[in-house]
């Protein structure tokens, strides 16, 4: 039975620029997924800032490959503002929490992932 997303649900939120998504991403939305049942994916729009090649179809297109053979309808994506803080006045009806991943996980780096993928060629 296919998943069918649901506005009213409560939903799980990951803010990122996904500057290529990767395995550390991955591992944190399967962590987070398991709170709610579906995640909303906010992309930063950052193409261009500083070393952020990749524009907003591009990453969503990752997103969606590496995610859609287990998570299909899981999960929706969406271009958002360069949100650099979030803040809030008080509590209503909403965690901002942090997920701790194993420190192995945490080592892997986008930066040295758009390195390695300039010096095989594969971006400029």
């Amino acid at each position: 039975m296919s998943y069918e997303w649901d506005n009213k649900k409560p939903t799980a939120q990951m803010l990122g620029r996904w500057q290529p998504f990767h395995d550390g991403h991955y591992a944190l939305f399967e962590e987070i997924i398991k709170k709610t049942g579906q995640v909303c994916i906010q992309v930063r729009d950052v193409q261009g800032v500083d070393d952020n090649p990749f524009d907003f179809e591009s990453v969503k297109k990752n997103i969606e490959e590496i995610l859609n053979p287990k998570y299909k309808n899981r999960f929706k994506i969406m271009l958002v503002p360069n949100i650099t803080n979030i803040s809030y006045g008080r509590g209503v009806g909403y965690k901002i929490e942090e997920v701790v991943l194993p420190e192995k996980i945490q080592q892997i780096s986008a930066t040295k992932i758009r390195a390695k993928m300039r010096k095989d060629g594969k971006l400029k």
